[in-house]
């Protein structure tokens, strides 16, 4: 489906083979702190006195450093999937005031690559890159890119407005592909008012995205 009405070309990307397997390494690492850490406020609590959780905490303070070390030196040779895992990182485990100086870069870096899981943090994070023309222009080639990603999903957000399923407490929301263009169309419609009707549709049309269901009906 292009991202109609701007045709954007499909960008020339290659993923270093050597970067692809530092991160996908890392994975399995970053599923299983994923696991351990459904609540990480309970978990703190509780660790002194459950001998379980004090297990599940060792086993996360070994297991979280090496994932995030492995995705580092797969960032360091431009894997686009794993910039968005390590600013994903930063986004959980940083305070809030760190969390644009040390993300977005990472943000922007893969978004530029075609990659579409950024662009809804990018939203939130790291202004004014959320409202300049290389944000757009970036967006709008990520249709063009699907199947060189199609294999990296689903991938986790800390928020997806287009996703129907909604986290408990601290769990991350997993995104299909579809789920992360259907936000892409959302915010589109955001930043171009001329064709706002046609991109919020497109977000429908490709997941029912409620939110841009509820700008849709809102203007009518």
């Amino acid at each position: 489906m292009a991202l109609a009405p701007l045709g954007a070309q499909a960008l020339e990307i290659q993923i270093d083979p050597h970067a692809d397997l530092l991160y996908r390494q890392a994975l399995p690492l970053l599923e299983q702190a994923d696991n351990r850490e459904d609540s990480p406020s309970a978990l703190r609590t509780a660790i002194d006195s459950d001998p379980e959780l004090s297990r599940q905490g060792q086993a996360l303070a070994r297991t979280l450093p090496t994932a995030v070390d492995l995705l580092k030196k797969s960032v360091a040779l431009g894997h686009p999937v794993a910039q968005y895992r390590l600013a994903l990182y930063y986004m959980t485990y940083l305070p809030a005031a760190q969390i644009p100086d040390a993300a977005c870069p990472l943000l922007q870096a893969s978004l530029k690559q075609g990659f579409a899981p950024p662009a809804p943090a990018i939203s939130t994070w790291c202004p004014p890159y959320n409202a300049s023309p290389a944000y757009r222009d970036a967006m709008e080639a990520i249709p063009n890119m699907a199947t060189l990603y199609a294999p990296y999903y689903p991938q986790p957000a800390v928020r997806l407005a287009c996703n129907r399923s909604q986290p408990q407490g601290l769990e991350m929301q997993w995104g299909r592909q579809r789920d992360y263009q259907a936000e892409v169309y959302r915010l589109l419609g955001d930043l171009d008012p001329q064709h706002r009707q046609l991109l919020l549709q497109k977000a429908v049309e490709i997941n029912g995205c409620a939110a841009a269901q509820q700008r849709l009906t809102s203007h009518r």
